[in-house]
This record gives structure tokens, sequence and C-alpha cells, in this order.
């Protein structure tokens, strides 16, 4: 199968009353199509450092930032195709590029201990970020619930629905059951609007009459400053002895 490696494009992003979502969905319903695989569970890995640079990096809202993860939507083992994914953002334009890999290549590749067969672009972007950040590891495992949907017209506009956004510090393995804090207020869905350019008409107009609000909301972002931020503070630990522990109980 044919997936999609390279995407530019808005992320705009909404908290949502169960309300809300029905309204967005009965309005949508002649422009969207759902997604063919239904609601998925997706699990992800994110990277960062031992003094987690690269959430610390994103919260303060520069002009650039980046993540590195890497995503599965089935529990993983080690054939099953998983997502390397390098986010970057500018000004406001998502860049993500992605590689498709077996689980067992994507975790050794990014531990350093072997390398994909083949180069591109792509992988040396991931492989230059490898090697500037130099002790990149899993640091949180970010799990949701999410329904997608896609304009009948044009690909480019997207919508999503997460729900059940939870985070942990351990067991931090694609191979794992999917558990931890949740991240969203009780009782809110969050929605991304995705797009190349102008929204819809129709999409603008039910945003405005329904009063939803653009939001900024970050799951690794929420996760640090909800958990790994505090428990800092709480312990007095240092950000590495915090890391160090999560490894332990992986």
């Amino acid at each position: 199968m044919a997936f999609q490696t390279v995407f530019k494009r808005y992320e705009l992003k909404y908290l949502l009353t169960p309300e809300q979502k029905e309204k967005v969905l009965e309005v949508m319903t002649p422009y969207m199509k759902p997604d063919p695989y239904g609601r998925t569970t997706i699990r992800n890995l994110y990277f960062d450092t031992d003094t987690f640079l690269l959430i610390r990096r994103s919260i303060e809202k520069p002009m650039y930032k980046e993540k590195l993860r890497v995503r599965s939507y089935q529990k993983a083992d080690d054939d099953s195709t998983v997502f390397v994914e390098l986010k970057k953002k500018f000004e406001k334009v998502v860049y993500k590029r992605r590689i498709s890999l077996k689980e067992s290549e994507a975790m050794q590749w990014l531990a350093g201990k072997s390398h994909p067969d083949g180069r591109t672009q792509i992988s040396d972007e991931i492989d230059y970020v490898l090697s500037y950040y130099g002790t990149l590891h899993p640091t949180v495992f970010l799990s949701y619930e999410r329904e997608a949907y896609y304009a009948k017209d044009d690909g480019g506009f997207r919508i999503t629905f997460d729900e059940n956004v939870l985070s942990r510090q351990s067991d931090l393995s694609l191979r794992s059951e999917v558990g931890g804090t949740p991240l969203l207020p009780e009782g809110r869905i969050l929605m991304e609007i995705k797009c190349g350019g102008g929204m819809p008409l129709w999409m603008t107009r039910l945003l405005s009459e329904q009063k939803i609000y653009k939001t900024s909301f970050s799951k690794y972002g929420t996760a640090y400053k909800t958990e790994i931020f505090p428990l800092l503070n709480k312990t007095n630990q240092t950000i590495t002895e915090v890391v160090q522990n999560a490894r332990s109980m992986v």
C-alpha cells in the first residue's frame, strides 16, 4: 500500500463538547467522507533529549520548532508497519516527513543500532536530527482514538476528532496496550482542521454559528506541562533522573 510521505499544511485545533461535535458531523456530511479505516486507536512514541529540549523549545512558541515520533495505527509487533515522523512548524505552517518501516527496523534505527536500507531525502533529514541532538530516546507514550474525514472534492482538506487522549512515561513501546493519564479537559473532544490553504465557506460559517473558537493544544506539550514538569518540582528530581526512572519501567 502506498502512503503519503510529505505533508505541508495548516493545522487548526478546537476543543468541542460532544454536542458541538454532533453538530459539526451533521453539517459536514454533504462535504466530507470518513476515512475507510473508521475509528482508529493511534499510538505514538515521542523522542526527546534527557532534558526534554525539543518540547521545552516547542512550548516557548518559537518561529521554528520540530518533533520526532514513531506512530502506529495498531498494537505493534516486529513486522507491523509504523511511521517514523519528523514534524516541523515554521511560521504557522506544518511540514511533516515520514517513512514507513517495520517496528523492529524503526526502533533499531532510532536507537542508533542500524539503518534502514537505502537513503532518501527524508531519511537524511531524520539522520541529521538524530545526529544534531545526540541523545534522543522515547520519553512519552501517547495514545488516542481518532475519527478522520476527508473532503469529497479535495483530499487536502481534512477533519479529525481525537478522544481518550492518554499519556504516560512508562512502558514506552508501541507493542504495549494503551493507557495513561487523560490529557483533555473532561467532556471535551479535540478537533483538528488540516488544510493547505483557505477553509471552505461552509466550515467557516459553522464555526462562527456554533461559537467554536481556535485554541492552542499540543498533546506532548500538555503531557510535559501537566505530568513531567510538576513531578520535577514535587520530587526535586533532575530531568535526567525522571527519564532514568521511566526507562527502568519499560
